[in-house]
C-alpha cells in the first residue's frame, strides 16, 4: 500500500496542490488527536462550569473526578443541570426587568428569543459563512455537536454559554427530546440560542426535527446553511459531484440503519445508477452490505470510490479503491468516524486517483 504523508508534499506537475497550509489550527492538549470536540474534553467542562461566574452566582463548581466513558453521561448531567436551571433564572429575571436576554432591550427583551440552526461545515473553520460567524459571535447560548471543531468554538463571545449536546456511537450526551426542551426553554427565557451542527443543519443533521418542534411552540427559527460534507470534502479532493458526460445527478444517502444493525437503509435500484454519484454519510459500519447491494443492483464492481475521514481538517485521511475492494481497504486503514464515502465514476477525475494502481488502493494522510 502506497502511503503519502502530506498532500503538500505531492509536487509532480500532474498533481496540483489542493491544500492550503493550516498553520493556525491549534489543538486542546487534553482532547484526543481528533480536531473535533470530543465528549471527554476537560476544557469543555471548565468552560461550561464557569457559565455563571459573572452573574453574581458564586457557588463553587466541582469537576468530574474521572472521565470514564461508562459514566460520562451521568457526570455531564450532574455537573450541568444545576447551572442550566440557574442560567434560566438569570435570563428570566433579565427579561422580566426589561434587560433582555436575547441581545436586545425594550420590548424585544420581554418576548421570546430567537433560535438559529447554524451549519459549521465539514471541519475547516474557514468554510463558515459570514452570516454564521456573525450569529455565533452574538449568541447568548450555544448548543454544539461533536463535529464542531475547536476553532469554530473559539469564535464564541466571552459572555456566551456553551452546552455540549453531541452524539456518537454508544454515547448521547443528550437525547433528542432533551435538546428540543433545552432549545425551547432558553428561547422562552428570551435568549438568542444558536444550535451548532457539523455540515449543514438540514442534511442528516436532524435540524428539520428541531425546527418543526420549535415552530409548533411559537418560536421563531432561522436556518443558516453550512457547506455539507459532500460538497466540502469532494471539493477538497478535486472530485466533481456532477460532471457532464460522467455523472448527471448526485444522491445523498445515510448509512445508518434505523434498527442499529449492519444492514443499511433500503437501497433502491436507481441508487446504483452508474451515471450518478452516490455520497454516503455515516456509512462505515454498513458499507460492506451497501456495496454488495449496489453491485447486485447493477453498479459495476470496479466503480471508483473514496472514503474520507475527518475531511477538510489537518487530520484528513482517505482511501481510494474500486467499490468491490473499498470496505476491505477501509478496514486495513482503520478509518474511524466521521468518514464520508463517495461512489461513482467522478472519483476517477480526482487528481489523486491516477497516482494509484487499481490493484493497490492507497491511504493518503494529511497533517
Amino acid at each position: 500500500m502506497a502511503v503519502v504523508s502530506k498532500f503538500l508534499s505531492i509536487s509532480s506537475p500532474s498533481s496540483p496542490h489542493f491544500r492550503k497550509p493550516r498553520s493556525s489550527f491549534t489543538f486542546n492538549p487534553v482532547t484526543s488527536a481528533s480536531p473535533f470536540t470530543e465528549k471527554h474534553s476537560i476544557e469543555r467542562y471548565r468552560r461550561e462550569s464557569t457559565w455563571l461566574s459573572t452573574n453574581q452566582l458564586n457557588r463553587p463548581v466541582s469537576f468530574p473526578p474521572d472521565l470514564d466513558p461508562s459514566s460520562i453521561r451521568e457526570q455531564d448531567i450532574a455537573l450541568q443541570l444545576p447551572e442550566l436551571k440557574r442560567l434560566l433564572e438569570v435570563l428570566r429575571e433579565k427579561r422580566e426587568s426589561g434587560g433582555g436576554g436575547g441581545g436586545g432591550g425594550g420590548e424585544r427583551g420581554r418576548g421570546p428569543g430567537n433560535v438559529f440552526l447554524v451549519g459549521t461545515g465539514p471541519g475547516d473553520p474557514e468554510l463558515l459563512t459570514v452570516k454564521a460567524v456573525r450569529v455565533i459571535e452574538s449568541a447568548d447560548l450555544l448548543l454544539y455537536d461533536r463535529l464542531v471543531s475547536n476553532e469554530v468554538l473559539d469564535l464564541v463571545g466571552p459572555e456566551a454559554r456553551l452546552l455540549y449536546v453531541g452524539k456518537t456511537a454508544g454515547y448521547h450526551s443528550r437525547t433528542q427530546e432533551e435538546i428540543h426542551e433545552l432549545l425551547l426553554s432558553f428561547a422562552e427565557a428570551g435568549a438568542t440560542v444558536v444550535r451548532l451542527k457539523g455540515g449543514d443543519p438540514l442534511v442528516f443533521g436532524r435540524g428539520g426535527e428541531e425546527m418543526d418542534f420549535l415552530q409548533q411552540q411559537g418560536i421563531q427559527v432561522q436556518v443558516i446553511p453550512g457547506i455539507t460534507a459532500a460538497s466540502g470534502i469532494a471539493a477538497e479532493l478535486g472530485i466533481p459531484l456532477t460532471h457532464r458526460g460522467v455523472a448527471n445527478s448526485v444522491r445523498f444517502l445515510t448509512g445508518h440503519s434505523r434498527k442499529g444493525g449492519t444492514d443499511p437503509l433500503f437501497v433502491a435500484e436507481n441508487a446504483a445508477d452508474p451515471d450518478s454519484t452516490l455520497v454516503v454519510y455515516m456509512g462505515l459500519s454498513t458499507l460492506p452490505s451497501l456495496a454488495v447491494k449496489l453491485i447486485n443492483h447493477g453498479l459495476p464492481p470496479d466503480t471508483p470510490a473514496a472514503a474520507v475521514e475527518r475531511g477538510t481538517t489537518p487530520q484528513q485521511r482517505m482511501v481510494l479503491a474500486e467499490l468491490k475492494d473499498l470496505a476491505d481497504e477501509i478496514a486495513v486503514a482503520e478509518l474511524v468516524s466521521p468518514t464520508l464515502i463517495i461512489i461513482g465514476k467522478v472519483v476517477s477525475l480526482s487528481p489523486f486517483w491516477p497516482h494509484f494502481s487499481k490493484e493497490v488502493p492507497a491511504l493518503v494522510e494529511a497533517r
